[in-house]
């Protein structure tokens, strides 16, 4: 029986594989640079000032020529003439010459002469003030050495240098860069627009009165949410009834997305009908793979006109199976479309704390909760692991993998686990 299933179903590698040898990186788009996030850059940066773009203080206190305070100490201060303040922002009125001083905040221009800044704690600026001696004057009571608290122009970035290359994902500080040297807007691959479908008699959406012998649909809402997660645009299409006419209409509204995630229809039952209507619509790949949950996976391309097809993956209908579906294939095929040279499922080595059966020779991915004790990973259940089990989910950050040739997983084992949720208590 295990060798007839195992001819019958595709392994996860394979399965992969097909998928993302038929998904190609979309075209860039030339986006607003706040709306970039997580986005995948499709040009150099290269900057056309320098940062900073003059040399300015690093405190607030005076710009001087440090030559004139060799000789300072708070027994013997050196007295300077202030002829000045400059505040970031603002442009130097005047400049420093031997014996005078410009006062000075964090970030203004250095004046012309100066060569240092004093800060502060080394004046006697708050005497003066506290005695409403103004300062006009200013002691110095510490000597200083040239370019002390001075930020050198370029010091961060030279005019010319590239500050990201093509193929970044942008971070935070990557738009921070992006800003810093003025850039508004920049080309990235463009964000997949993802159709999801739901199909089946029983669903009706959440919010209307339950009635009998139906189910909310919780497919589209949390596929939707995954696409979201991976960095798509999810579109929900709402539900398709067990029927051909029903399936072909909400398909036809899926052909201007980039994808079409569906879930359910897709196994042997009289009424999965949702790989028939596609197979006639465009071709199928697979439709079975060896895991556990989530085998009745489908993939193919739907045609749209003559050498034009969008992507299909056809999830089961069971919530956890489509959840499960979406992590190994689904996050994997959009982050591909959205120029990503690998998705791998970061992954630690935990040891387990309860058991994993697999009865069928497929590979399992046990849910599981993983915890760090001491440096060491751990993996426990979280429960009952039927594909229906919502919650099952709900507890878990992981997904323990229990490989097709192995029957049993023992308390107390080495288990791979994907993390599908990292915590910072973790590293």
């Amino acid at each position: 029986m295990h060798k007839h299933t195992e001819e019958s179903m595709l392994s996860v590698e394979t399965a992969l594989s097909k998928v993302l040898e038929l998904v190609d990186p979309l075209e860039p788009e030339l986006s607003s640079v706040q709306n970039t996030l997580g986005q995948v850059l499709s040009e150099d940066i290269a900057s056309n000032i320098s940062l900073p773009p003059f040399d300015n203080s690093a405190m607030d206190g005076y710009a001087v020529q440090s030559s004139d305070t060799s000789a300072a100490s708070k027994t013997s201060p050196v007295l300077l003439k202030v002829v000045g303040q400059v505040s970031a922002g603002e442009l130097p009125e005047h400049s420093v010459s031997p014996g005078t001083a410009i006062r000075i905040m964090t970030g203004a221009q250095v004046p012309k002469g100066a060569n240092a800044i004093v800060p502060f704690e080394d004046t006697d600026e708050n005497d003066r003030i506290n005695n409403t001696t103004g300062i006009s004057e200013i002691n110095i009571n510490t000597p200083s050495i040239p370019n002390a608290h001075v930020r050198p122009a370029g010091q961060d970035v030279l005019r010319g240098t590239t500050v990201l290359r093509k193929g970044t994902q942008l971070r935070p500080p990557d738009i921070s860069i992006i800003a810093s040297i003025g850039i508004d807007k920049v080309r990235v691959i463009r964000r997949p627009i993802v159709s999801i479908l739901s199909t089946g008699n029983e669903l009706t959406e959440p919010g209307a009165p339950l009635s009998k012998g139906l189910i909310y649909d919780s497919n589209s809402y949390g596929l939707a949410a995954e696409v979201k997660r991976a960095g798509g645009i999810p579109q929900i299409l709402g539900i398709a009834k067990d029927n051909i006419d029903s399936i072909n209409h909400k398909i036809d509204q899926s052909l201007s997305s980039d994808m079409l995630i569906s879930s359910a229809g897709v196994s042997k039952g009289d009424y999965d009908m949702v790989k028939n209507v596609l197979a006639l619509r465009g071709k199928i790949e697979f439709w079975s793979v060896r895991m556990r949950p989530a085998k009745p996976f489908a993939f193919g391309l739907i045609k749209i006109s003559r050498g034009k097809h969008i992507p299909h993956l056809g999830f089961p209908g069971n919530p956890v199976s489509s959840m499960v579906a979406f992590a190994q294939f689904g996050k994997a095929a959009i982050r591909k479309m959205m120029g990503f040279p690998n998705s791998n499922i970061p992954t630690v080595e935990a040891i387990l704390e309860d058991g994993i059966e697999n009865i069928d020779g497929r590979r399992v991915y046990a849910r599981v909760i993983v915890t760090k004790k001491n440096g060491t990973y751990y993996a426990r259940s979280t429960g009952y692991q039927g594909s229906n089990i919502i919650t099952s989910m709900v507890a878990a950050n992981g997904l323990a993998i229990c490989p097709e040739h192995v029957n049993h997983m023992k308390a107390g084992e080495k288990v791979c686990v994907q993390m599908l949720d990292w915590e910072e208590s973790f590293f």
